[in-house]
């Protein structure tokens, strides 16, 4: 089984089915899993999708991320010493924001295969710990 590292945008797209992106992730999510490998993120990714259903009181689609978020089909990594060393060596290496440095130690912590984002300044990165870092440009499967 792979470990399959979703930045929080593909959440986004995914749960507030966005236009664009939402088809090409939902194909994401079931390539994903017909292969075995499990879809994680950090728990932090929580906060981070929660932000626009709480500014507009979209309640319903709160908790429905919060049912899928914490469903059996997401793996949500805490955030711990080890991963904030690895937050730490990141952010002195590596010109990232301090979310997506977050995310890329969580991932990094764990032996991410493959570390899903559609933000194209992470692709270029090399971090120990993760295989592959893609977009949603990318045929992954």
């Amino acid at each position: 089984m792979n470990h399959i590292y979703w930045d929080t945008m593909l959440f986004v797209y995914w749960l507030e089915n966005h236009l664009q992106y939402a088809d090409r992730v939902e194909s994401l999510f079931k390539m994903t899993r017909s292969r075995g490998d499990s879809i994680c993120t950090s728990i932090f990714t929580l906060g981070e999708v929660l932000v626009t259903p709480l500014r507009y009181e979209k309640t319903e689609l709160a908790a429905r991320i919060r049912t899928v978020m914490h469903g059996p089909e997401i793996v949500m990594v805490q955030f711990d010493d080890a991963i904030a060393e690895r937050y730490a060596l990141i952010r002195a290496t590596a010109r990232v924001k301090a979310a997506d440095a977050i995310h890329l130690a969580t991932a990094a912590h764990i032996g991410t295969t493959l570390f899903v984002t559609n933000d194209k300044e992470l692709h270029k990165l090399h971090i120990s710990g993760i295989s592959f870092i893609a977009g949603l440009d990318v045929n992954l499967f």
